[in-house]
């Protein structure tokens, strides 16, 4: 019998390559749900495919669309929306596997329902574990549901440390590509515009994370989700640039050894990797990765100064509590407003350092997720 699966975000770049994985593995797994926000073409597609037993749609105007359009196919499944769609969707009787995959916080509450029900949980939502880590990998260890990473370099990490003893690591080392902006100086950085934002050198991924990758953002939540996921402290992890996108997290050892992860930028690497757990499948739709044809492989520090994001991403770390919370908040305001064309790219870090600056008089050191919610609310207002 194949697992169940539920996808949250079946229409983006996550939920997308893994029901190829999936559709390359019928005898392995099933589609049980879908949800996505608001894209219903895409979907009615998947519907159409997988044969799932519900989905949900996040906008309600988008609900009203795909009513019309499985009417008109003469498909009859139960039809969620909002935040409350999404929950049902994880907390599903019938699912084995919950592979949370939507960009945001909107992840957090699908997460704790799957780990609640005590479900497998895939983890593609970085922003979950940064707003709260604590909350979510506590509930984990309480209902003994083992959190598997989806992200490249987490997963990575994930594998490498399968068989070492948490006392035999000295750090881990996880790898960013630098993004499209590696090399532009300082003063152009004022000019950049959208579409160039958009321009990823390795990774085919959505617009939201696409530019936190190009301000390094994306690599500040990794090190944060990345604390919480392993046990780790904040000197324990430290970032390294690898243009190249080969390498994708390192782990090294007490001993002076060091463990590496390598493949070529597919998602589909991790993602089947996630959804076997604990066994490894072999499969054939994966390109084998060649050395030589992979070339040199090289390695710099982050500049901090022309990537503040990072910095601030590091700060917030420290400071624990509320502050990766809002940290997160910032961002996804500030960016959602720089891909309307509504401020500058210089503008994102701006806004974050403002929002914690100006959080500073509310932190609560060992929130709840109830003030991890009303800070998450408080920072989105104040940047709309």
């Amino acid at each position: 019998m194949g697992k169940d699966i539920v996808i949250i975000g079946s229409t983006g770049s996550i939920g997308v390559s893994t029901l190829d994985v999936i559709a390359n593995n019928p005898s392995k797994y099933r589609v049980r749900g879908l949800t996505c926000n608001s894209n219903v073409e895409l979907l009615t597609g998947q519907i159409k495919k997988f044969n799932p037993s519900f989905v949900s749609v996040y906008s309600p105007e988008a609900k009203e669309e795909l009513a019309r359009r499985l009417k008109r196919l003469k498909i009859s499944i139960p039809v969620y929306s909002g935040e409350e769609g999404n929950i049902t969707a994880a907390s599903n009787k019938h699912a084995d596997t919950v592979v949370v995959s939507v960009v945001g916080g909107i992840g957090l509450l699908p997460t704790l329902a799957a780990i609640e029900k005590r479900k497998k949980v895939c983890l593609a939502n970085k922003e979950t574990i940064v707003c709260a880590g604590s909350i979510v990998m506590s509930e984990a260890r309480r209902k003994k549901v083992r959190v598997i990473p989806i992200d490249s370099e987490h997963s990575a990490i994930f594998q490498l440390l399968e068989g070492v003893k948490r006392s035999e690591v000295r750090r881990v080392i996880i790898t960013a590509s630098g993004g499209p902006f590696r090399n532009l100086p300082e003063a152009d950085l004022e000019k950049v515009t959208v579409a160039r934002a958009l321009q990823h050198p390795n990774w085919s991924m959505g617009a939201k994370i696409t530019v936190d990758s190009a301000t390094l953002m994306n690599k500040g939540l990794e090190v944060i989700e990345a604390m919480w996921l392993f046990d780790l402290c904040l000197d324990e992890i430290s970032v390294v640039v690898h243009p190249q996108s080969i390498i994708h997290s390192m782990v090294e050892l007490t001993d002076g050894s060091v463990l590496a992860q390598l493949g070529y930028p597919d998602m589909r690497i991790p993602i089947n990797y996630a959804l076997s757990y604990p066994e490894r499948l072999s499969v054939d739709y994966i390109r084998p990765f060649d050395f030589v044809k992979a070339g040199t492989l090289t390695f710099e520090a982050p500049d901090l100064k022309r990537f503040p994001c990072l910095a601030l991403a590091y700060s917030a770390a420290g400071k624990g509590g509320t502050m990766p919370a809002v940290l997160n908040a910032a961002n996804e305001a500030a960016v959602k407003k720089f891909l309307a064309g509504q401020i500058k790219f210089t503008d994102i870090p701006k806004r974050i350092a403002a929002a914690m600056k100006k959080h500073a008089k509310r932190f609560v050191a060992g929130p709840s997720l109830d003030e991890i919610i009303e800070a998450d609310r408080t920072v989105r207002l104040a940047g709309k």
